[in-house]
């Protein structure tokens, strides 16, 4: 094959391609996100209590209460019909109630971990053991969200029947994770007090997308082959917006975790304390499992792994998820594996 000709072969190729995105972007309507049907039981102020519809009646007697981190938003467990973490849950026979935490604005910059843990989840444990007419409910605390659920299931084990903590961290003490390395030398309050009390968004996710910048540059890069393919442009689009929908921090509430968490490391030193109680993860001793990601750069096992060992639990356990910390949630092996394990380690255990 001649050079002219292989240089003539390749711009038709190319040609082609781009011929094909521009078809399949401009069909591109709306990018729905979360779609899974819903209803808001409770809310307070910005916080709205979630509960997840179902046609038939759930297999497992006790709800799971999710608990996602205050970065990014929930969506993400329910980003796609085919790979969303809550509809398998749902599937699987659990009965599923969420916490969404909001956007905080400038009337949110003074809220505390106090707000967050012994307010907010406390107010939606309540409300869901009451509405099922239970003393205890199952949480599943998710990242940040999961360390919350470990503060919480310390101070009130009573309400708790299970507990689920996936990605998350408790030893921040840790050399692996680049988040980790730089929030022991911020300056928090420099930054808290420089955006006026409140945290942006596009702060964080810059943060995130520096951990691996090259990450962004290899996903663009590849985008006219993305968008030739309509499913995996549609999965692009849907990461894009729930990436770009970022909420802020509440400002005293992002001073408080970076220096108690990632400065200080005192929940795992047993130095926390909340509302004048200390915070002692001894005191948990309902069912654990603990899940970790294999290849999770945002929290490495390294920071997930203590929590089996800082329990008073006796039955407790340690999942390994072979994947990185988003393919937890949209991952094929998350619906294959991981929610449907999740899924019957809560029906064994609802007696």
């Amino acid at each position: 094959m001649s050079q002219h000709k292989a240089i003539s072969e390749q711009i038709i190729e190319q040609v082609d391609t781009a011929a094909e995105a521009l078809k399949n972007i401009t069909d591109v309507k709306d990018v729905d996100i979360a779609t899974a049907p819903r209803e808001v039981v409770w809310e307070d102020g910005k916080l709205k209590l979630y509960h997840f519809l179902r046609e038939d009646q759930p297999k497992a007697k006790t709800p799971v209460l999710v608990s996602y981190a205050l970065v990014n938003r929930w969506e993400m467990m329910d980003l796609q019909p085919n790979r969303s973490f809550i509809r398998k849950l749902v599937s699987e026979g659990v009965d599923v109630y969420l916490i969404d935490w909001g956007y905080p604005s400038k009337i949110d910059r003074y809220k505390t971990l106090e707000d967050y843990i012994l307010g907010h989840i406390d107010d939606c444990v309540d409300f869901v053991r009451q509405h099922c007419h239970l003393d205890k409910i199952n949480l599943l605390g998710v990242c940040q969200g999961g360390t919350f659920s470990l503060m919480y299931s310390a101070l009130f084990p009573q309400k708790i029947k299970n507990l689920i903590t996936l990605v998350t961290p408790v030893d921040f003490d840790n050399e692996e994770g680049l988040l980790f390395k730089w929030a022991k030398d911020m300056d928090v309050d420099a930054v808290v007090d420089g955006f006026g009390g409140i945290i942006p968004g596009d702060f964080l996710n810059t943060g995130f997308d520096l951990l691996k910048p090259m990450n962004k540059t290899r996903k663009y890069m590849s985008l006219p082959e993305t968008m030739k393919n309509k499913a995996s442009l549609m999965n692009f689009l849907r990461m894009e917006r729930w990436v770009a929908d970022s909420p802020a921090q509440a400002g005293e509430t992002y001073r408080q975790f970076i220096k108690d968490m990632y400065q200080q490391n005192k929940l795992i030193k047993g130095e926390l304390t909340l509302g004048g109680r200390k915070v002692n993860l001894a005191n948990i001793t309902m069912p654990v499992l603990t899940i970790y990601a294999k290849d999770d750069h945002i929290v490495p096992p390294a920071t997930t792994k203590p929590i089996n060992d800082l329990v008073g639990s006796k039955d407790k356990e340690l999942m390994e998820f072979p994947g990185g910390h988003i393919g937890v949630f949209v991952g094929a092996r998350s619906q294959d594996l991981l929610t449907p394990a999740i899924a019957q380690w809560l029906l064994e255990r609802d007696k």
